[in-house]
């Protein structure tokens, strides 16, 4: 039924498109295209204009929608477009073992064509098998790299699915997370006064003092089981000789549960504002939410499908939980019961990633089974 050389060809064309996040034009006309010649007519919303990045080469949100032959549960099944960079000029290679990577210049953008491929099969075969299934309904988001900035602006009232499963998980075939973390990116600002620090330091207040004492207080990396938080950029000053008059940091809070993330970033700008003052300084500190936490019950019916279908394909089902986002993070906020699963992708993020076609092949049959229960 799955068929191994279709695979291939399908993930081939589209890990060769140049496809960075907000540059997925070449790869959603050919989704388009794909998706027309299996029965659903794909719609198209504009994510990039509403994400002030429309241009040539960018995309909105691509979706699809086939009816059911039979009474059913209706689901969505999504994988996003877009790569990381460096994505620009890919060329996959494909081993004598099946396994496939870039030429080592770019990543291979597994991520997430990998999921992408598997979804189109699932449809083909349904298609091709008459296999009855209830509605069925896809979503490819552009800029799912950039905290899902393209199902962020997804107009979820168009949806019949109250089930989602996101393909867009490193890990083995099976695999998938019931969890993830609300995201608050930081952007801290300590304003001081500038002086030479040489003859009249006396005169300046030092803002990188205030923001070193204020980082020496807050702990980082794994704070308890939830949450994380780290500080991974700082930048100020203009000369050595100079007392510096501003300081920028950059950093992020992690957390499973939405409250926790809330309070520490409560916690943070307390501090920043407190060793600000302490010598005269101030302190802003501005937060963004990226992404919001969600857990899906494991006793749930998206959850129970999953394992049922896992085990029907030969696989072992695995759930777990993730510190990373992903579309079912704004999927879930939308109303959607849903999953993140592994998708055939390693070594993500890297010029070293790759996939497997034997994987994609399983990914694909296990996508099939799901749809046979919905």
């Amino acid at each position: 039924m799955i068929d191994k050389n279709r695979i291939t060809g399908t993930f081939l064309t589209l890990t060769g498109f140049d496809s960075e996040s907000f540059g997925e034009r070449e790869i959603a006309d050919e989704l388009k295209r794909r998706l027309r010649t299996l029965g659903l007519e794909p719609e198209e919303d504009r994510a990039d204009e509403l994400c002030g990045r429309k241009s040539e080469n960018s995309a909105g949100n691509l979706y699809g929608f086939l009816p059911g032959t039979r009474a059913g549960t209706p689901i969505l099944l999504s994988s996003h477009m877009d790569t990381v960079k460096p994505g620009i000029g890919k060329k996959p290679v494909v081993h004598p073992d099946g396994k496939i990577t870039s030429d080592g210049t770019t990543v291979l953008g597994a991520d997430d064509a990998g999921g992408l491929t598997a979804i189109l099969e699932a449809l083909a075969v349904i298609r091709e098998d008459g296999i009855p299934h209830a509605d069925i309904e896809v979503l490819f988001p552009c800029a799912e790299e950039i905290y899902g900035r393209g199902s962020a602006v997804f107009d979820y009232g168009r949806l019949r699915a109250k089930e989602s499963y996101c393909f867009d998980l490193t890990g083995e075939i099976g695999e998938a997370v019931t969890r993830a973390p609300t995201i608050l990116s930081l952007r801290i600002r300590v304003k001081g006064r500038g002086a030479h620090a040489g003859f009249n330091p006396e005169n300046g207040i030092n803002a990188l003092t205030a923001a070193a004492r204020a980082l020496a207080r807050i702990p980082t990396g794994r704070i308890g089981e939830l949450t994380t938080v780290n500080f991974g950029r700082i930048e100020g000053g203009s000369v050595t000789n100079a007392v510096p008059a501003e300081v920028l940091i950059g950093g992020e809070i992690r957390s499973l549960v939405h409250e926790e993330a809330l309070r520490m970033n409560g916690e943070i700008v307390r501090i920043f504002t407190e060793e600000a003052e302490r010598i005269g300084a101030s302190a802003e500190v501005e937060s963004e939410e990226m992404v919001r936490a969600y857990e899906t019950d494991r006793d749930s019916p998206v959850v129970r499908r999953f394992e049922e279908a896992a085990r029907a394909a030969g696989l072992e089902p695995k759930l777990g939980v993730t510190f990373g986002g992903a579309d079912q993070n704004h999927f879930s906020k939308n109303g959607l019961s849903g999953i993140v699963a592994a998708s055939a992708m390693h070594d993500v993020h890297t010029v070293h990633e790759y996939t497997c076609i034997r994987e994609i092949e399983k990914l694909a049959e296990m996508i099939l089974e799901l749809l046979k229960r919905a």
